[in-house]
């Protein structure tokens, strides 16, 4: 079986989101999330960058609409963040779309609005 992709820094990352879940639980804003992950991969030593703007291009054209991830640690894993009773395809395509537009090979999608625990996914393109 082959080895996973960039395994030592998703570890670092979830479990970071775990620790903010445990602490927080649910019924914030995904603002609140973001900030409190924000204080605890700082905390954990995880580098990161929070809304990092990613232009999209039609036909070689930039856009002027830009898109705005939650998290790249590592600098290079994007990390988006929902607050949902439950994920849909939606939210996987937008980090989908992320991951196409940045070239990355990793993104992680983690819902802090479902109960009893976290809720997330690993996506490989």
């Amino acid at each position: 079986m082959p080895e996973l992709l960039f395994k030592e820094e998703v570890y670092s990352i979830v479990g970071a989101m775990f620790e903010v879940y445990k602490t927080l639980g649910t019924g914030y804003l995904e603002a609140v999330y973001q900030e409190a992950l924000a204080v605890e991969f700082t905390q954990r030593g995880i580098p990161f960058e929070r809304e990092h703007q990613l232009s999209i291009f039609y036909k070689d054209v930039k856009l002027q609409k830009r898109y705005c991830p939650d998290f790249v640690c590592f600098g290079q894993i994007i990390l988006e963040l929902k607050v949902l009773p439950k994920m849909t395809k939606i939210e996987v395509a937008q980090l989908i779309n992320y991951l196409k537009i940045t070239k990355m090979k990793l993104g992680l999608l983690a819902n802090f609005g479902s109960s009893p625990q976290l809720e997330w996914n690993r996506y490989v393109l």
